[in-house]
């Protein structure tokens, strides 16, 4: 019989709904029978995807002696980490004390008060190499809470204390925001860490930290080690077996330096950022392998995980049938037998399998051991027709691998994740004129804005088979906020930006903290026992600084100064730990560089506001028949600020094209500027302006981008760029 987890809507919870323990959701009714019951709660934590979580299901959770045990002893409570990272983080946490280190599954046990007093991850089902199994741990536990309840007590609480420190006072507040230089100080611990030779940070295993890479990405045009830092991680990752070489996308992580053997579980919020990271490491250099596995990494969530409503599922599973990689892995007979001998032979240098084989022995991961530039000027033919030559060798092992066993797939739809696509894909759909990219972000959002929903119009966490549960966590809010505010930039559509400030005023109003600043990362609750404020960068970079960067759009996108004050206040909230631990909050050390950047510390909130940079929007017409023509493109600068005259470079403005040509630039007469006798005149626009040209071989969705810095007689703020659709 099914336990009652069978009423779920979560993936995870439904995978234990005929286990024969007697599992129940977090809620009410559990924790309530946990009181009256007088029994301890063992707490298992886990996502549908983890490969340990299935292991000790099969080997304690499905065993019926160990289900009677747990059954007569304890009251047995599953939770989805992904449905509620609040519980999830606070119990993460409460493991890395007890044990020192972490991981899911997570298995703690706690008194009816919600308190641990023990917690470890994976419990084998046997006593072995001096580690006790899970039947040895329940039997000890249980024997504690009835012969030693007192120490049991002392011990919880003495957990509770030390996770209520770590969460609630692991930041001072500060009289001042916190500078451009702990950005610097991350790099510089970034730098002692990196891994010259195979990219990334540290040894194994390896993981694509979103934070570091943004952290190298926002440095990397004036900081010569941060983009060498970035284009070779970037490259070697996607080179590497991390990354799906037939059908695009990344795994979650590589298990071992050199990025070759993936932890094979694929996460929504990974190829997510790492979208917008290549998306932006191509706009910067004109990389062709950043274009196309940010190409390739779209196709494959829009091939596998997209849903029939246009939001996107949040994993697939590690293993099929009992083994991790089984759908991704292949042996060299498998290859010739697909391929035949010459295409093999000619596949087998490209794609790593002409060589012993990584994956336990027996299996090859495929990645690409040579650069395609290499393997090109080896064969004397381009990159791209090397490409044409694999694409269909490529697609019928693609082919071959659909028809295996299918992958298991975590079809729910959570708000976070979401955000993070929605962004992902606006940006690379902007940087690399891929309208189709725009349109699936915009999809999503507004399946996520009018149906994840409770009954108040408060926005929801998650979603699944028709049902909305768990009202949103600060994570929901700031990701669709930063994803609506991609979606702004990508297309101009005001409705973007108003949605934006909408679910802003929302998250404020429901996890703002009034009194000390930031935000909490969930509403006060009686089953939640510390209500905490994420800044700490993971899997995906901290909350509170992705909220303040928020804040310092919506600000420079506005008239209204509150949202830089917002910024202000939450930046000083967590300034000892951004002057401190600048590399564990790396998000944080950019929000404060931004804040900087954008005229901080003017009494106003940090932010210049639109009416005070004095700079429309421009206005263009264009005139264009079969992709060729001409455009004029107005530009109104005013109240006292200029903008540097047309140029190659910074601090000169430049005009391109992306998605045509640019054959013909007419600039306007320049003003000649002088900001102080002891300095050299230069050229600026002031006023009305008029900028007119021609374009040819013009593409559907294609812009016009101007890059310009904004000047007055006192200063200069940071560059920006605008975007105009032809």
């Amino acid at each position: 019989m099914s336990n009652r987890l069978a009423e779920e809507t979560s993936p995870y919870l439904l995978q234990h709904k005929d286990n024969p323990v007697d599992w129940q959701p977090w809620g009410p009714e559990a924790l309530q029978a946990a009181r009256d019951e007088d029994k301890p709660i063992f707490l298992s934590v886990g996502y549908s995807t983890c490969y340990w979580c299935h292991v000790m299901e099969r080997e304690s959770f499905e065993n019926p002696a160990t289900a009677a045990l747990m059954n007569e002893a304890f009251v047995n409570i599953k939770v989805d980490r992904e449905e509620r990272p609040d519980l999830d983080e606070i119990y993460m946490v409460a493991t890395q004390v007890m044990s020192g280190q972490g991981g899911w599954p997570n298995s703690l046990f706690l008194t009816p008060d919600l308190e641990p007093y023990f917690a470890g991850t994976y419990f084998p089902p046997d006593d072995m190499h001096g580690r006790p199994g899970f039947p040895s741990v329940l039997r000890s536990m249980r024997d504690a809470w009835h012969e030693r309840r007192d120490d049991v007590h002392a011990q919880a609480a003495s957990v509770a204390g030390a996770i209520r420190r770590y969460l609630e006072e692991r930041s001072t507040p500060v009289e001042t925001v916190p500078g451009t230089d702990a950005a610097e100080r991350a790099m510089a611990d970034l730098q002692r860490r990196y891994d010259p030779r195979w990219g990334g940070f540290g040894g194994a295993p390896k993981f694509p930290t979103p934070s570091n890479l943004m952290l190298l990405t926002e440095l990397a045009d004036g900081d010569r080690p941060a983009a060498e830092m970035l284009a070779n991680t970037l490259d070697q990752m996607a080179r590497g077996g991390i990354y799906d070489q037939l059908g695009g996308g990344f795994h979650r992580y590589a298990t071992d330096r050199e990025w070759k053997i993936p932890h094979f579980e694929k996460m929504l919020y990974d190829n997510a950022w790492l979208l917008e990271v290549y998306a932006r490491h191509h706009r910067r250099t004109g990389d062709a392998q950043a274009a196309r596995v940010v190409r390739e990494t779209a196709e494959f969530l829009d091939r596998e995980l997209t849903g029939p409503e246009g939001a996107f599922w949040s994993a697939l599973d590690a293993e099929t049938e009992g083994h991790e990689g089984a759908f991704y892995v292949w042996t060299r007979d498998e290859l010739e037998e697909l391929l035949g001998a010459e295409d093999a032979a000619f596949l087998a240098p490209i794609y790593g399998f002409d060589r012993a084989p990584l994956f336990e022995g027996t299996h090859h991961v495929l990645h690409l051991p040579v650069p395609l530039e290499d393997q090109a000027k080896r064969r004397n033919v381009s990159v791209d027709g090397l490409l044409e030559e694999v694409a269909p060798l490529a697609a019928k092992l693609l082919d071959a691998r659909s028809r295996r066993p299918p992958l298991a797939t975590d079809d729910k739809i959570l708000a976070d994740w979401n955000g993070m696509a929605i962004a992902g894909l606006a940006v690379a759909g902007r940087l690399l004129v891929e309208p189709i990219f725009v349109d699936r972000a915009a999809r999503a959002a507004h399946f996520i804005l009018a149906t994840l929903r409770d009954g108040d119009g408060t926005l929801l966490h998650a979603w699944r088979d028709g049902k909305g549960k768990v009202a949103a966590l600060l994570g929901d809010y700031v990701a669709m906020s930063r994803g609506l505010l991609a979606l702004h930039a990508a297309t101009g559509d005001g409705d973007w930006l108003r949605a934006a400030i909408e679910l802003t005023e929302e998250q404020i109003d429901r996890l703002h903290d009034a009194r000390e600043g930031g935000f909490f990362v969930a509403a006060e609750a009686a089953d939640v026992l510390v209500r905490s404020k994420e800044i700490m960068d993971g899997a995906v970079p901290g909350t509170n600084g992705l909220a303040i960067d928020n804040l310092l759009t919506l600000a420079q996108r506005t008239d209204d100064p509150r949202w830089g004050g917002l910024a202000e206040q939450a930046l000083k909230t967590f300034g000892s730990m951004v002057e401190s631990h600048p590399s564990a909050v790396v998000t944080l050390t950019l929000a404060a560089r931004r804040f900087a950047a954008v005229g901080g510390g003017r009494g106003d909130g940090g932010a210049a506001s639109a009416s005070e940079k004095r700079f429309a929007p421009p206005v263009l017409w264009a005139d264009l028949e079969g992709g060729s023509g001409s455009f004029r493109l107005e530009l109104t600068v005013s109240g006292g600020w200029h903008i540097y005259a047309l140029g190659d470079a910074p601090p000169a403005t430049t005009l391109e094209l992306a998605g045509g040509e640019l054959v013909e630039v007419t600039p306007p007469e320049p003003e000649t500027w002088q900001g102080a006798p002891e300095l050299p005149s230069t050229e600026v626009y002031r006023g009305k302006v008029e900028i007119s040209g021609r374009v040819e071989k013009v593409r559907d969705g294609a812009v016009l981008r101007l890059t310009y810095q904004l000047c007055d007689d006192q200063r200069c703020l940071a560059p920006e760029t605008v975007e105009v659709r032809l």
